[in-house]
């Protein structure tokens, strides 16, 4: 959605050589003066007045019937056809196009204005899809955590129920409630940040410090699922950045690639410094993934793998990547099925 249309180079497509419009100027200066001259032979002189103003005339109302034509196919009917199209946009439909006038295929004014047109309604087609799925996404998530609470809170208040059986619904309440705040709170998180409503607070910092305190965070799983973990970094890095807004990218690549990953299989963390900019990659030997969806990765709500769709609300890397954007930075992913996951984030590094 987001990308910039190029415009085609408008002195190329509409722009005649000056030979060619003077040739054409002079010639019809000559036809003009050369019909007078004709006409001042064959008359007498007591008519020739009469018949030059008569000559004239057919000439002035043969120019402007030219003009009217022209006006008429080069200005009007693609103002009509602009505007019918306008009319039904404005209506809600956002499938209408409009058909190029010129048959051989060259792009003048007027074309390059129906191409204008019809990349702007594919645009806002595109964005009301992508609003319409985040709605239905939204309310799907929601929905579920809402579900589950509102089914075992109804179960809580059976009577026969032992304290074990209790202990475990108010559990399974407790978890449903934390997935529905996190979601709401990645959502309002990623509104802000979408807006730039959020303000970065900038701050010069050790970044290997930083990796090491996220990745500590995650010893407790990768332990569990007795995953290899490695990192690799230098002694110190230090980097301009908003450290909170950061330790969501870092957070989110660790955790995904704790969960895809198999027991026994390896995580690894890397940090270097390369010309005067500090890339961290984040790869795994988990399930990996396909080209489509690679090129969907960073999309909100979308999870490759719908198997693992409970352990998380697919807005962990569309935060990630807006956020390093946001601080200037890069973020890339290289991956192939059943071979794992490189993730790559290059920023700045502190002068």
């Amino acid at each position: 959605m987001n990308q910039h249309l190029r415009r085609p180079d408008l002195r190329v497509n509409v722009k005649y050589p000056r030979w060619l419009i003077l040739s054409l100027m002079l010639l019809f200066a000559l036809c003009l003066a050369g019909g007078q001259v004709a006409l001042m032979n064959l008359f007498a002189p007591n008519r020739i007045v009469y018949v030059l103003i008569a000559y004239w005339g057919f000439v002035l109302v043969g120019l402007n019937l030219f003009i009217i034509v022209l006006l008429r196919r080069r200005v009007l009917i693609p103002i009509q056809k602009m505007s019918s199209a306008a009319r039904r946009v404005a209506g809600g439909d956002l499938t209408v196009r409009i058909d190029p006038i010129r048959k051989d295929g060259k792009k003048d004014l007027t074309e390059l204005m129906f191409d204008d047109f019809n990349s702007m309604v594919r645009e806002l087609g595109s964005i009301e899809m992508l609003t319409g799925d985040f709605v239905s996404n939204v309310s799907h998530e929601i929905k579920t955590p809402l579900a589950v609470i509102q089914g075992y809170a109804a179960a809580l208040q059976k009577e026969q129920l032992t304290e074990q059986q209790r202990c475990e619904y108010a559990n399974t309440i407790i978890t449903a409630s934390e997935k529905l705040n996190a979601l709401v709170g990645n959502i309002l998180k990623l509104s802000k940040l979408e807006n730039q409503t959020i303000l970065l607070a900038w701050e010069e910092y050790d970044l290997c410090a930083q990796l090491t305190e996220c990745a500590l965070g995650f010893e407790e799983i990768w332990e569990h699922k007795n995953i290899t973990f490695t990192a690799q970094m230098e002694d110190s890095a230090m980097i301009r950045a908003d450290r909170k807004m950061l330790e969501i990218v870092w957070n989110n690549l660790l955790s995904n690639a704790l969960k895809f990953t198999e027991p026994g299989g390896s995580v690894t963390l890397t940090q270097t410094c390369e010309q005067g900019f500090l890339i961290v990659t984040v790869s795994d030997t988990g399930c990996g993934m396909d080209t489509e969806t690679m090129q969907r990765i960073f999309d909100k709500f979308y999870q490759g793998d719908t198997s693992r769709a409970q352990e998380g609300n697919g807005l962990g890397l569309a935060l990630a990547m807006r956020v390093v954007k946001l601080l200037g930075g890069t973020i890339s992913v290289e991956s192939c099925p059943g071979e794992g996951s490189v993730f790559t984030v290059r920023l700045k590094a502190a002068l």
